[in-house]
């Protein structure tokens, strides 16, 4: 039995962070059919469910767009069973609008439900405050079973105050072969004991520079017989971000970093669509001057989306300026005779030989 294990969707997001509303637009509509083409693949390969762990949408309000197209895909494709476990972002808008669910649409409540199949069983539960403490002594599995568990929230070691957490410990010997969690952004995986395991597939598509790298889903293959099973991971996502530090120590301008940052995306050769967040690191003397709107106007053009973040540090040496008699050695000494702290006595330097060379700053 083939199971696609998904979550984090997070369907109809605003994605104002980063994107222009005209972006956002087109984003929001990526991440709409990449859901489609997951579920085309699922098709493809002939897997027989499609396990959502939490999060499909984003707000209370779904578009009528997108609750249509979602209905759509599941109901062309009754071969294929739907495993939908709300998250703490679902807020019932999809399922309470559908005048009839589907037959291959199957759905979680506060209580453990359970799916049977020959070998293989799904269980899931969707959190709340009030059945946090009290989900892991009513769980039940089959010990003569694969079993799958559906949850949202956080895995830590032990229980905590927070409802959305989800405690290992308290999961272990519980005869659970695959825990299919949802909340987590990134791929992670990892032992819940000596028979079991549990994973996040991360999201869909990438939506700020918090969820960078490839993103997609799990293929879960299970042997019914054997009731073992292989994973892997499938990368999906019409567009990755990607955070690229940038060392420019001893740089001396803009037209330096900026050649550094060309020889930075030249060795990774990302693709033209990627959203890229330049870090530049390093330190720099105060006298360097950096613009990062004229940075940020010529990479614009090498991927859909940029941003650059200046993290350097700054090198004043104030013997320099000691009998310096220009305004400019008056402005800094001044500065390091004043009471601020020495990276506010930097910054403070830094912009004021700028505005003092006619730069912007």
């Amino acid at each position: 039995m083939k199971l696609i294990h998904c979550a984090d969707l997070h369907l109809d997001s605003k994605m104002q962070s980063n994107l222009s509303k005209e972006q956002a637009k087109e984003r929001r509509a990526e991440i709409l059919r990449t859901f489609v083409r997951m579920v085309d693949y699922a098709e493809q390969n002939e897997v027989f469910g499609i396990m959502i762990a939490g999060d499909m949408f984003d707000t209370r309000a779904v578009s009528a767009t997108t609750r249509n197209i979602v209905k759509s895909a599941i109901e062309k494709h009754p071969q294929i069973q739907f495993f939908y476990l709300k998250g703490n972002h679902d807020l019932d808008s999809f399922v309470s609008k559908l005048e009839e669910i589907p037959d291959n649409l199957h759905l979680f409540t506060d209580e453990w439900t359970s799916y049977r199949y020959p070998g293989v069983t799904i269980t899931g539960m969707e959190m709340t405050p009030e059945n946090h403490s009290s989900m892991y002594h009513s769980l039940v599995l089959d010990h003569d079973c694969y079993n799958i568990v559906l949850l949202h929230g956080q895995i830590e070691n032990y229980q905590s105050g927070n409802p959305e957490s989800i405690s290992r410990v308290d999961l272990a010997n519980k005869n659970i072969d695959y825990l299919a969690l949802g909340h987590v952004h990134t791929m992670q995986t990892d032992r819940i004991d000596r028979r079991g395991m549990y994973a996040y597939p991360g999201c869909l598509e990438g939506r700020g520079f918090d969820e960078c790298g490839e993103k997609g889903f799990i293929l879960l293959n299970i042997d019914e017989n054997s009731q073992t099973a292989e994973y892997s991971f499938v990368a999906i996502a019409e567009r990755n971000l990607y955070e690229i530090e940038v060392d420019v120590t001893g740089a001396t301008g803009s037209d330096q970093i900026a050649q550094l940052m060309e020889e930075a995306i030249s060795r990774e050769q990302y693709p033209a669509k990627s959203m890229v967040k330049f870090i530049l690191k390093g330190e720099l003397n105060v006298e360097c001057e950096i613009n990062l709107d004229y940075l940020t106007e010529m990479f614009e053009e090498y991927f859909y989306c940029i941003r650059i973040k200046d993290e350097t540090t700054l090198l004043i040496s104030y013997e320099d300026y000691a009998k310096d008699e220009s305004l400019k050695g008056e402005f800094v000494r001044t500065v390091m005779c004043s009471n601020m702290a020495e990276n506010e006595k930097a910054e403070v330097i830094r912009c004021g030989i700028l505005a003092l060379s006619g730069e912007d700053f």
